[in-house]
């Protein structure tokens, strides 16, 4: 008997693809966590972690875990930009155990851009144009339903 899954869980296939895609929109916010955190490690392990579910390389358990412990370091981060930045990261690797995770990417990304650049809107238009135009292919009404 095989296991139905949820739409909000996709399949493995589905969820090692639009991890890279959540990975890469979580990067681009790393240095705003580790700039007000330079010890802590947890956000890139985090991303390191869900780069290698999306290569087969780590199991759903491990990076649940590392994406449990990049939360940890959001509640510890220094400032609200560096908070967001490694909720990102948390939400990125969290793909690897549901794909509704990636929902959540977007938004914590473009929270920490703001509160980073907060005279700037053209920094956050710049943000939603480049997840829009990396995102892959058949998941957009995925990741943003509302469109």
């Amino acid at each position: 008997m095989t296991k139905e899954l949820s739409p909000l869980t996709r399949s493995e296939d589905d969820r090692r693809e639009l991890i890279v895609w959540a990975v890469a929109c979580a990067e681009r916010t790393l240095p705003l966590f580790e700039a007000a955190s330079r010890s802590d490690q947890r956000p890139r392990e985090a991303l390191v972690g869900a780069m290698a579910f999306s290569r087969g390389e780590l199991r759903i358990g491990a990076v649940r875990q590392l994406a449990v412990a990049c939360h940890a370091a959001a509640r510890e981060a220094q400032t609200p930009a560096a908070t967001a930045a490694a909720r990102a990261c948390g939400q990125a690797a969290g793909v690897a155990h549901m794909a509704a995770h990636s929902r959540a990417v977007p938004s914590y990304v473009l929270k920490a851009l703001a509160l980073a650049h907060p005279d700037d809107p053209d920094v956050l238009e710049g943000e939603r144009a480049w997840q829009r135009a990396h995102l892959p292919e058949g998941f957009t009404d995925f990741v943003d339903p509302a469109g």
